[in-house]
């Protein structure tokens, strides 16, 4: 029998404090599978009853931006309300984790972050679990929980529920749990209206929860991710990354404007061939000839398409389903794939590939409103084309279908960011060399491996050359580094705005070459010089003309014409912000960028004192409150504010 399906939030923490003794061990999805409203109800109850220790399991626990300063804070404000509305249930025990104020007999494990968003709260870093994706389940039966809660989508006249947004654990998590010889944990879903129904792999069966609480309306907006502007950076790494993805490929992306800017160029590729083509050579006159481009990549257009195979759907998935690109399908048999492969398929295979086959299959997903409209409002036959898999089957090669996804797989080309990689191949994406956790691991080390395991795949590690930080810009390819998320054993491609490195098998002096090549021309000569020094690199070498031309104003002037004209937009996948809030997003950077050092904030102080009082831009102003100060502080603000836009405008 299926559970009521109208209990109310405060019966549902009743009840699951009636059917578990003694300590509660909670396990819960990350970022949209987490049932909000029944966390908070549920925290709140246990703080309330110090005798009565509660164990939370999670990761990704999502909170909208808030800001620091008064700018941020005014420009955040009216964004926010619109993006996730006033009625957004934030969670209680993360306000509390960043005070470092949970009670002691509460207990908050994450093994991934929100990025940067815990690095003060010394609560979250001590009970952070380093775990590749993979493992998490075995480390939840380990605890031996003994409940979950996750949000689900309902349909009209179906009883059966879906998981939707998170595949990823739920049911790993059971068959850890049940091999361990545990007891099945409480199920408990709380039903969300505004939780796009996916089908497949995501449904469960009638009787699958034990408790199905529907909350009343109003139902909250779901939690939206932003889209962030791409730059002149991101652009070069998305147009270099995308050369190395093969017609007929696999494909995984992460997320962030790295990730968008790879979208929108496999578009570009797709769509203007032309235009791709010209904007790739303005980057490398000779980008065609590149070795890693002729074998494991390509320029031309998506005849075959690509097949998506990534922990997280995203904004880019959808852009690259909706123009074309992700078209490629697969089906879970292993001599029909097998006859694909070779080229001996037949009508009837083609037909049941059409008809059933994946293009897009997923454990997570995440995005925009627009992501999410996309997915309630798709046609059956796309909805059929997407299927939501647990983390196990696509961060994986599994052990009893491992031809198979041999066979689906092909050409997998696995893009992820880094912060930091080392002259040597090793790279730093989730934490400092202090041991704080920015973000976790994740399923990074997995997509790492699995490029290793299969004959044609590939890992590409991005990032960024460099980075301002306190008014410094500081190299991101560094000597060594004090925490490694990739060791440099497994070094395969790293890419930068200044071109590809090719590293998987080379020797040290070889790699340095590599990565000495695709760094800034400013951090090129320590480089050198302490691989000399450490014996590492030839004392006669010496750096090639070219090299010297890694700058960002000569990035800036190669990408110039292609920014005025459209094809590099700031905003590739869509654009959340409101033109004044664009404009104002462009002028806020440019403000924290000028002021991040105390002689830059002297300077630009004294610039927007000295400038003239009035603006050109007076919706901009007036947005932010400002175009009538209250005291001295309001009015300082309207004055560096005005001087920013005026500073956009000139560019």
């Amino acid at each position: 029998m299926r559970a009521d399906s109208h209990v109310p939030l405060q019966q549902a923490v009743a009840d699951i404090l009636a059917r578990i003794d003694g300590e509660l061990r909670i396990a819960t999805p990350l970022g949209l599978g987490k049932p909000n409203r029944l966390l908070n109800r549920l925290y709140e109850t246990c703080v309330d009853q110090p005798d009565r220790r509660l164990q939370l399991y999670t990761a990704l626990s999502l909170e909208p931006p808030t800001g620091g300063s008064l700018l941020e804070k005014r420009f955040l404000g009216p964004f926010v309300e619109r993006l996730y509305g006033d009625d957004y249930p934030r969670l209680h025990y993360v306000a509390a984790m960043k005070r470092d104020a949970l009670p002691s007999h509460i207990d908050v494990e994450e093994f991934y972050f929100q990025s940067g968003a815990l690095l003060g709260s010394a609560q979250a870093q001590r009970r952070y679990a380093s775990l590749n994706y993979t493992y998490v389940a075995d480390a939840l039966a380990d605890r031996q929980v003994n409940c979950i809660v996750q949000r689900v989508a309902s349909r009209a006249g179906d009883p059966r529920l879906s998981l939707s947004s998170n595949t990823d654990l739920t049911t790993d998590t059971l068959a850890a749990i049940a091999r361990a010889g545990l007891p099945r944990p409480l199920m408990v879903a709380e039903i969300d209206p505004m939780l796009p129904w996916l089908g497949g792999s995501a449904l469960v069966d009638d009787g699958f929860f034990d408790i199905v609480v529907q909350p009343s309306a109003p139902h909250p907006k779901l939690f939206a991710l932003p889209r962030q502007p791409v730059g002149d950076i991101d652009h070069a790494i998305g147009l270099y990354a995308s050369t190395l993805v093969k017609d007929g490929g696999t494909l995984q992306i992460g997320i962030g404007a790295l990730a968008d800017a790879l979208s929108h160029a496999l578009v570009l590729r797709h769509t203007d061939n032309a235009k791709y083509r010209e904007v790739l050579r303005t980057l490398d006159p000779d980008i065609e000839q590149h070795p890693l481009v002729k074998r494991w990549g390509g320029l031309a257009p998506f005849e075959h398409g690509l097949y998506g195979c990534s922990e997280m759907i995203n904004e880019g998935f959808r852009v690259l389903a909706e123009r074309g690109v992700l078209k490629r399908k697969v089906v879970d048999d292993l001599p029909l794939m097998r006859r694909v492969v070779d080229g001996d398929a037949g009508i009837d295979d083609l037909h049941t590939l059409s008809r059933d086959g994946n293009s897009l299959r997923g454990a997570f997903y995440l995005g925009s409103p627009d992501f999410y409209d996309w997915l309630r409002n798709m046609d059956a036959g796309a909805a059929r084309a997407i299927d939501m898999r647990p983390i196990s089957e696509i961060n994986a090669l599994s052990r009893d279908s491992e031809a198979l996804e041999r066979l689906q797989r092909r050409e997998g080309r696995f893009f992820n960011t880094c912060m930091m990689a080392s002259a040597l191949g090793a790279a730093t994406s989730d934490a400092l060399d202090d041991g704080r956790v920015v973000s976790g691991v994740g399923g990074q080390y997995n997509f790492v491996a699995m490029a290793h395991e299969l004959d044609d795949g590939r890992s590409v590690l991005m990032l960024r050359a460099n980075r301002e930080a306190n008014g410094k810009t500081t190299g991101n390819i560094v000597w060594d580094y004090g925490h490694t998320t990739i060791p440099r054993h497994l070094r395969d491609i790293y890419i930068t705005e200044y071109g590809i490195a090719d590293v998987r098998g080379l020797t040290d002096e070889d790699v340095i070459k590599a990565m000495c090549s695709i760094a800034d021309a400013r951090d090129q000569h320590g480089l050198i010089d302490t691989a000399k020094r450490n014996g590492k690199l030839a004392k006669g070498f010496s750096i090639p003309t070219d090299w010297r031309e890694n700058t960002t104003p000569a990035l800036k002037q190669k990408l110039a014409r292609h920014r005025a004209d459209g094809s590099l937009p700031d905003y590739p996948l869509g654009n959340d912000f409101t033109d004044v809030e664009t404009r104002l997003v462009s002028a806020l950077g440019k403000l924290k960028s000028a002021t991040a050092s105390t002689s830059g904030k002297l300077r630009t102080v004294s610039a927007a004192l000295l400038a003239a009082a009035n603006t050109h831009d007076m919706a901009a102003i007036e947005r932010m409150g400002l175009a009538s100060p209250k005291g001295f502080s309001e009015w300082l603000h309207a004055r560096l504010l005005a001087w920013a836009l005026s500073q956009i405008q000139r560019m």
